[in-house]
């Protein structure tokens, strides 16, 4: 069986809320209503009783005579007419001159009834007392009270069923308002599921619909732009691949057919490029482990000076014979940096020779370590050709292939700097770059500080 659609849900939802409001209101304004008219007819009756009792002392000059006619209907021709009334009446001394009930006639009020009890005066003199029990007097049928409390419970009812048919209307409207972008937005992802990558939905709303719209957008253009890397990067895998393959299998093949003999110098050809291709494998192996998690960090504390001394030890040769310095700018008393060394100086490694490469000779490149509140940041700043502003936000993409100034060469994988990003992040840092064409570069990695 087929569950109910949104749509009706939220439809049935506001209607139930709007009917249920509305019986509510119907009752309680109904019980209140007719509480408040019966003490009204309640109050008037007693005014208009004691009244009559007044008129009457004042013609008679005493209770003698009083019968139940005038208890039963105090008021003149042409007046409403009402049924027997638990209505009490006693003289000025308390005695009950007319009872009902337990009220006995000849018999004394109780001081609590007394209480109670309405002054009939006549001539600023107290001469007797009226006591109207409880339970108001009922109107008589077709009176005007009774017409009165029947249009008051029409009226209600009609607001009741008309909060219910606006209720109806407006979750109609909400309903049809929260689901068609649910719609939209379900159709789309069919379609991105079916490959359309990079879809776009429009959506105005500026809620929480809006914001799901929002996201939805982003994370098909995110879609789109990973499934063009990894054919991006699949081409570029498939020709660094290809070219050393392409060497080997040549020389190899000459060999087998006796075309070439074999030397020295071709075996270390032969070598080259099969660690060019060893590298390139390496290169992928570690990126598809960070990818996953599972590169393992053997992390310790690490003094960031003497860290950056060795590495300039490192390169320095290579430096020297490109006529290049290579320089230090270490800050004092800087904390240590808790990081796997290894892997940290493969990163640094990695832009020292990418700033060693990229810098003409007479240039410089400098290896520098700072306090940046409670962090340490390492920079390689380098006085090189720089890098073009469009392609800052590439340049940590794998196999990016940007201006030529800055394309892979030298045997390497075009993976280095997407290496370095995911160590980087391994680490709980981050690496950014700021460069100008013809004013060099500078890579900064941001890493937590550990007090010494």
């Amino acid at each position: 069986m087929r569950s109910l659609s949104l749509s009706l849900k939220l439809t049935l939802a506001f209607l139930f809320v709007g009917v249920a409001g509305a019986l509510l209101v119907a009752l309680f304004v109904g019980h209140r209503t007719q509480s408040e008219f019966d003490q009204f007819v309640l109050r008037r009756f007693q005014t208009d009783m004691v009244a009559s009792l007044q008129r009457y002392y004042e013609e008679n000059g005493s209770w003698q005579g009083l019968n139940k006619l005038h208890i039963r209907m105090p008021y003149g021709p042409g007046d409403m007419p009402f049924a027997r009334s638990p209505v009490v009446v006693t003289d000025a001394d308390g005695v009950i001159i007319h009872g009902v009930h337990d009220a006995r006639v000849g018999e004394h009020l109780s001081a609590q009834d007394l209480s109670r009890a309405t002054p009939v005066q006549v001539n600023g003199e107290t001469v007797g007392w009226v006591l109207v029990r409880p339970s108001p007097p009922k109107p008589l049928t077709a009176s005007p009270e009774t017409a009165f409390l029947e249009r008051m419970r029409q009226a209600i009812l009609l607001g009741a069923v008309g909060a219910s048919i606006i209720a109806l209307l407006l979750g109609a409207l909400l309903a049809r308002s929260i689901t068609r972008p649910i719609k939209t937005l379900t159709r789309a992802t069919e379609r991105v599921a079916r490959g359309e990558l990079g879809l776009q939905v429009q959506i105005d709303a500026r809620d929480e619909l809006g914001e799901l719209a929002d996201t939805f957008n982003r994370m098909s253009r995110d879609l789109a732009e990973a499934s063009r890397l990894r054919r991006q990067m699949t081409a570029d895998i498939a020709h660094d691949l290809r070219t050393p393959l392409t060497v080997i299998l040549g020389y190899t093949e000459a060999m087998a057919d006796g075309k070439m003999a074999g030397d020295p110098a071709l075996y270390t050809a032969m070598h080259e490029e099969a660690q060019h291709l060893q590298h390139l494998v390496e290169d992928l192996r570690l990126l598809s482990l960070a990818d996953a998690g599972e590169l393992e960090l053997h992390r310790q504390p690490v003094s960031p000076g003497p860290f950056l001394e060795r590495l300039q030890r490192a390169h320095q040769l290579q430096a020297q014979v490109k006529n290049i310095s290579l320089a230090l700018d270490i800050a004092p008393d800087l904390p240590s940096i808790f990081v796997d060394r290894g892997r940290m100086t493969q990163v640094l490694s990695n832009l020292i020779s990418n700033a060693l490469r990229h810098t003409p000779a007479g240039g410089q490149v400098t290896l520098a370590a700072r306090r940046a509140d409670d962090r340490v940041q390492i920079s390689v700043r380098d006085t090189g050709v720089g890098i073009e502003p469009t392609e800052l936000p590439h340049i940590f993409e794998r196999h990016y292939r940007g201006d030529k100034a800055r394309r892979q060469e030298d045997g390497a994988s075009g993976l280095g700097l997407a290496i370095a990003k995911a160590i980087v992040t391994l680490h709980g840092g981050e690496i950014t770059v700021v460069s100008k064409p013809g004013a060099g570069a500078a890579f900064t990695i941001t890493l937590g500080a550990v007090e010494n």
